[in-house]
């Protein structure tokens, strides 16, 4: 699926259900403001019975469906509804909260923009730190890493996976372990709090890299980065939501991402001047660029326990005396959040999730494809990403231009990143669209298969694998890279034909993975269309104020595919 969610939808009033997000009411199982609701609420949408609720005869004739759709708080039931909710959440920003607040376009435009340059650039800083220490291992490869460690398998000669697969996975399986504490945590102690203390804590164990003596250490160091870095990404996504609407968050979101690349070209230029260190106090150059490449990730962790504010309301501190904004672009910057999502403010930033809330969330089905898509579509080029410096080198080429050439497909990766962010908003297509990404790669893994060149021609080689890696971004699950990890065997090299064909066959799974979410969420939006519609309206309005079906589960819930 795309990573983006739709543009927001009138919420229903007395539930504030908003585009997949679950319902406000004290005891729904999952909330906006929770790490947990993200997935949800990229793909879901409500929709609300003609009377916009059972008090609307007492609005005032200038308050119209349009207004309503604007801000649902215009209804005096709803608002004393929702306030009612925050006060009881003990909602930090309820102090904010006023129903007839208003702003000019050029005011929120500004106050975008202010938060762009705050908030939104330095995520893209922090996602900068986790990826230089989860990404830069393929660096260390380029200068023969592997070869000077004492103990580390670099060729097992039979069908099993090497010291370097088992080393992947255990970061893989650490870091899809952790991340559900992770956010936990992060819900308790604030992200504000929990993400500085986590990049701190890794860039600690990635800067230990450069004492590694052995299969030992290098398995270790790979869990606690696993385990220290899980979570993290959810609990940004959890901040910046603090500060965005629905329809903003998935291009900051794109952005976000787009830095995925970013971090490996900027890595890429630094192996290449660091690998060159090699034998400065007795050290390889894979050592020094760990040091160098840790202490600028520490650097980013202390800055961010001063970068990063609880909430919009929160700005200001002891370091910080006039805040991020005035007491006008606080009341703006909370109030357009509340009436995009009224449910943000069910529960307070240092709350933590209760199991029920969890568990509501894992035993819905409705959401089950979409990890089917996780496992499945995120393979195919897992194994050529993980192997391409190594790939290079058994090339021909040096460490220092290994680095180098890895640089265009980022490049490329970038902007077929944002063009389909794009297409998709443009389209308002998310299944079909985000399929593009298995398209894209199964003519490269096919070539990768039975192209009789491969290996043989090395710039033809280079060329596959760069267009192969440059393709669009379908944002997935940890689980299916750590199934990548035993795709790639030792036996099997260089050609890897028999992992190539496994790959062909699970590019196509993934494109009928595709099809079948898009048919399925059709057939259950069908479904509930036929059972509201056989509703009343004053049923509908009935069912809509006082239901206590939750998420994806209600009625007047579909699925935006």
């Amino acid at each position: 699926m795309s990573q983006q969610p739709p543009p927001p939808s009138y919420r229903d009033s007395g539930s504030g259900s908003c585009s997949g997000t679950p319902n406000p009411a004290a005891d729904s199982p999952m909330s906006a403001s929770s790490p947990y609701a993200a997935d949800e609420k990229k793909y879901g949408t409500t929709v609300t019975p003609s009377s916009s609720s059972s008090s609307a005869s007492d609005l005032s004739e200038a308050s119209s469906y349009s207004d309503l759709k604007q801000n649902p708080f215009l209804d005096p039931v709803v608002a004393e509804h929702w306030r009612k909710v925050y006060d009881e959440a003990d909602y930090e920003c309820r102090g904010a909260f006023d129903p007839t607040v208003t702003w000019t376009e050029e005011e929120e435009k500004a106050i975008v923009r202010k938060m762009d340059f705050r908030a939104c650039a330095w995520a893209m800083v922090m996602f900068f730190a986790l990826q230089v220490d989860r990404g830069n291992l393929a660096q260390a490869l380029a200068d023969n890493m592997l070869d000077d460690l004492h103990g580390v398998k670099a060729d097992t000669g039979c069908k099993q996976p090497t010291d370097y697969n088992y080393g992947n996975v255990m970061f893989l399986v650490s870091f899809l372990c952790a991340e559900l504490p992770s956010q936990l945590l992060s819900k308790k102690l604030g992200p504000d709090r929990w993400i500085p203390m986590q990049i701190v804590l890794w860039s600690v164990v990635a800067m230990s890299q450069c004492w590694l003596n052995g299969r030992g250490s290098f398995f270790v160091t790979r869990c606690l980065l696993g385990l220290i870095e899980g979570g993290f990404i959810p609990d940004i996504v959890l901040w910046l939501s603090y500060f965005y609407t629905s329809r903003e968050l998935p291009i900051r979101l794109c952005y976000f991402w787009t830095t995925l690349s970013s971090t490996s070209i900027i890595t890429s230029l630094m192996a290449f001047g660091l690998v060159r260190m090699r034998g400065i106090n007795g050290w390889a150059g894979w050592q020094w660029m760990f040091l160098v490449e840790g202490l600028v990730t520490l650097c980013i962790g202390l800055a961010s326990f001063f970068m990063m504010p609880a909430s919009a309301v929160q700005t200001k501190t002891w370091f910080r005396p006039n805040g991020w904004f005035t007491d006008r672009e606080v009341s703006i910057v909370v109030n357009r959040v509340l009436r995009d999502d009224p449910s943000k403010g069910d529960m307070h930033n240092r709350k933590a999730i209760t199991p029920k809330r969890l568990w509501e969330t894992l035993k819905d089905h409705d959401l089950w494809p979409l990890y089917a898509i996780g496992l499945v579509a995120y393979i195919p080029h897992t194994p050529p990403s993980y192997y391409l410096t190594l790939t290079l080198r058994k090339l021909g080429f040096s460490a220092f231009n290994t680095n180098l050439l890895v640089i265009p497909s980022s490049v490329v990766h970038i902007i077929t990143l944002l063009l389909l962010t794009r297409l998709s908003d443009m389209v308002q297509e998310r299944t079909l669209v985000a399929m593009l990404q298995s398209i894209w790669t199964l003519p490269c893994i096919l070539a990768l298969r039975f192209w009789p060149g491969l290996m043989d021609n090395h710039w033809g080689t280079y060329a596959l694998m760069s267009v192969l890696l440059s393709y669009p971004y379908c944002h997935a699950i940890l689980l299916g890279n750590v199934i990548a990890n035993f795709i790639y065997l030792d036996y099997d090299k260089p050609y890897y034909r028999d992992g190539n064909t496994k790959l062909v066959v699970i590019n196509l799974l993934a494109i009928g993975v595709f099809l079948g979410t898009k048919a399925y969420y059709v057939w259950r939006n069908k479904q509930k269309d036929k059972i509201w519609n056989a509703l009343a309206e004053e049923q509908k309005v009935e069912y809509t104020k006082t239901t206590k079906v939750q998420g994806s589960r209600r009625l007047n819930f579909r699925f935006f595919h």
